[in-house]
């Protein structure tokens, strides 16, 4: 994780830059409407705090987290808020208080031995019945592209992951094409329910 973090404390406004006007419209669509209005919800790896933002003015109680302390503070300026700084397995986060957990393009620098652990750790802060959006970079690559450590997922994939995690089920995955200007690519999304 250390070359990932780095490699956003070099480029955080790079970052920034290219990914908080992203339209993410589609995506909230597709997820909001599943959960109760005014829920509670953390953004995993915010970034920017484009998301966070978003929630925000729907109505819904966010609680804002990242690995980078670049983008946390950039967020916390976006929202007006907290926004918790650490890495995902260090996150102490209250049992069973939050309706999503929304990890849009985060757990992708987990490598991919560690995503069960992890989610096995943070899914004791969602509710029963409560659900996990997650994205990944779609194929089956994992380590270092670009400076950043990337675990790609399929599918296939996501299910074996998934079937490493007693409590979570995945509801639905969809393919869809990189949302950022200038960029293409396909991601893998996912939504996971708490059994």
């Amino acid at each position: 994780m250390n070359e990932t973090l780095n490699y956003y404390a070099d480029h955080a406004q790079e970052f920034l830059t290219s990914t908080l006007r992203a339209d993410m419209s589609a995506t909230y669509a597709r997820v909001l409407p599943l959960i109760p209005a005014g829920a509670a919800i953390l953004d995993l790896g915010c970034g920017s705090g484009r998301d966070s933002l978003a929630f925000k003015k729907l109505g819904y109680q966010v609680t804002a987290a990242d690995g980078s302390r670049e983008l946390a503070q950039a967020a916390q300026q976006l929202l007006g808020q907290a926004v918790l700084c650490a890495e995902y397995k260090a996150l102490e986060l209250p049992p069973q208080h939050f309706d999503l957990i929304w990890a849009c393009a985060s757990l992708v620098h987990v490598p991919l031995k560690e995503l069960p652990q992890l989610l096995t750790k943070l899914k004791e802060s969602l509710k029963p019945g409560g659900l996990w959006y997650m994205s990944f970079k779609y194929g089956d690559f994992e380590g270092l592209r670009g400076g950043r450590y990337y675990t790609d997922l399929t599918e296939a994939r996501l299910r074996e992951v998934m079937g490493q995690v007693s409590g979570l089920v995945v509801k639905e995955m969809w393919v869809s094409e990189d949302v950022r200007a200038n960029v293409t690519g396909k991601w893998l999304s996912g939504i996971v329910e708490k059994k």
